[in-house]
Order: C-alpha cells, then sequence, then structure tokens
C-alpha cells in the first residue's frame, strides 16, 4: 500500500495539489459546497492512479483543490462505500492520500437518518462518537503498522475543540445542530423495524451507511475529525412508510445550506 500510496500522491501534487491544510468528504446529495471554493485543480478518480472509482450515480467523483475562506482545501466530491463492492482499505484510501498530501484536518459530511424522534429530517447532527457495525475494520490489513499505530485509540475521535466551534456557530446562525451518536451499517438496503428498535437500544441517533472507515483512519493517521450529518429521515419503526432515496437525496440537498455555513465559518476560524 506504501508504493500505491506514494504513487498516487506524487501524481497529485504534479496536478498542482500542493500543501493542502483541510480535507473535506462530501456526503450523498452535499456537492454544493463545491460552489464556494475558488478552483485551482480538479482530477476525475478515474484518472489518478490506484484510486477507487465512484459508481453511485448521485456521487460526481472529482478530486478538487482549491481555496476556501483563505485556506487551501481538497474536496471529495463523491465518497466510496462498502455498499458499492469496495474493500474499507479502498474506501478509505482518499484519507491517507489527503493526509500524506498534508492536511491536518478532515471534515466529513453525510446524510442520515434520525433514530432519535426528538430529531428531525432536515436538521443537522454533530457526531459526537460513533458505533461500527460495518463488520470489520479499515485497519485490519497487514503491515497496517507500517502506517500508523495498529491499535489507535478511539476514545475521543471526534475533535472537542473543533466540535465546540461548530456549535457556537450554529448557535450564532440560528441553525439547529443536534449532538449524537452515529451508527454506521453496510446497506445499500434501508433498516427493517427491528433493525431501528435495536439501534434505539444500543445508543444511537443516528444511522448511515458511511464516515466511520474514514473517521477510523484519520484517527490513524492522528489527524483533527469532525462529521456533520444531515438527517434525511425520521425512523419510527412504530410508523414506518416506505422511503424514496429521491427524497432523501431532495431533503439532504435543502438542508444543506446550513451545513455549508458550518464548514465554511469553521474553516475560517482554524
Amino acid at each position: 500500500m506504501i508504493k500505491f500510496i506514494n504513487e498516487t500522491v506524487e501524481y497529485l501534487q504534479h496536478k498542482g495539489f500542493e500543501n493542502p491544510e483541510i480535507g473535506i468528504i462530501l456526503g450523498t446529495g452535499l456537492g454544493q459546497l463545491i460552489n464556494e471554493v475558488e478552483i485551482l485543480h480538479e482530477v476525475s478518480y478515474n484518472h489518478i492512479p490506484n484510486f477507487p472509482t465512484a459508481t453511485v450515480e448521485f456521487h460526481k467523483g472529482k478530486l478538487i483543490y482549491g481555496i476556501l475562506e483563505g485556506k487551501k482545501v481538497i474536496v471529495m466530491q463523491g465518497r466510496f462505500h462498502i455498499y458499492e463492492g469496495y474493500s474499507l482499505q479502498d474506501v478509505t484510501y482518499p484519507v491517507r492520500i489527503m493526509e500524506k498530501l498534508g492536511i491536518h484536518t478532515l471534515l466529513v459530511s453525510n446524510a442520515s437518518g434520525a433514530v432519535n424522534l426528538n430529531f428531525k429530517k432536515g436538521e443537522l447532527m454533530l457526531i459526537d462518537d460513533h458505533i461500527n457495525l460495518q463488520g470489520s475494520s479499515p485497519l485490519a490489513f497487514k503491515g497496517v503498522e507500517h502506517l500508523g499505530e495498529r491499535f489507535t485509540d478511539m476514545s475521543q475521535p471526534y475533535d472537542s475543540e473543533i466540535n465546540s466551534k461548530f456549535k457556537a456557530i450554529a448557535k450564532e446562525h440560528n441553525i439547529t445542530l443536534h449532538e449524537g451518536v452515529y451508527a454506521s451499517v453496510v446497506g445499500p438496503q434501508l433498516e427493517t423495524r427491528a433493525e431501528y428498535r435495536m439501534l434505539k437500544i444500543i445508543g444511537a441517533d443516528a444511522v448511515g451507511m458511511s464516515t466511520v472507515p474514514e473517521i477510523i483512519v484519520a484517527n490513524h493517521l492522528k489527524l483533527k475529525v469532525a462529521a456533520v450529518s444531515v438527517l434525511t429521515d425520521e425512523c419510527d419503526p412504530d410508523n414506518l412508510k416506505p422511503v424514496d432515496i429521491t427524497e432523501i437525496i431532495a431533503m439532504a440537498e435543502k438542508a444543506e445550506p446550513n451545513m455549508i455555513t458550518l464548514f465554511k465559518e469553521l474553516i475560517k476560524s482554524l
């Protein structure tokens, strides 16, 4: 993997991806932050050596380098999921690349379902902690100790200082920002009523199919990390209605301006 990482980094440096400070991963239906970036360089995933290729139609599949609020950023427009058939090492490979290029902070967004019924669709949730229900770890491979500490500490995977800043920004801009626990499942099927009940019992406030692998690897690489979920549906097992994925995307897009405000104001303060 080290050889692959070096090849990818060399290619991107040659393309002008120089000394980025902050990495941003945009979740499903959350691509509009790109409009706020002064784009200097962009490369399609399928042109980057050793990079996975996005297969979900509403993921754009571009790595973008530019300036946002005076900071050099790398933005992943489209992320990878294990439900697409990728390994956890594939899913998290871009995090390793961004770190090697120079980022010190990783900001992640996702679309997720509200398990906590006090949270409503269209609102945002700051992730304070997570539960990994994906059945494996992105660190479970031979030679991982050459890239960082194998037994990575996860006592506080999300940076408390950044989370405090997010909460202050939300208050200042009158944005509803809940705080809670995100559970990551494999997907791509949505949850059953019994699964939603289980998620509630084990302490999840929201559920999705991403984010946790990237957070684990970011901690492995000692990056500062924060993540925000856009709540796109309410997961009430006693009143569960069939979910339409196009409605989820539409809800993510509707709630996205608040997320953009949070990210822009935070980056300004870093």
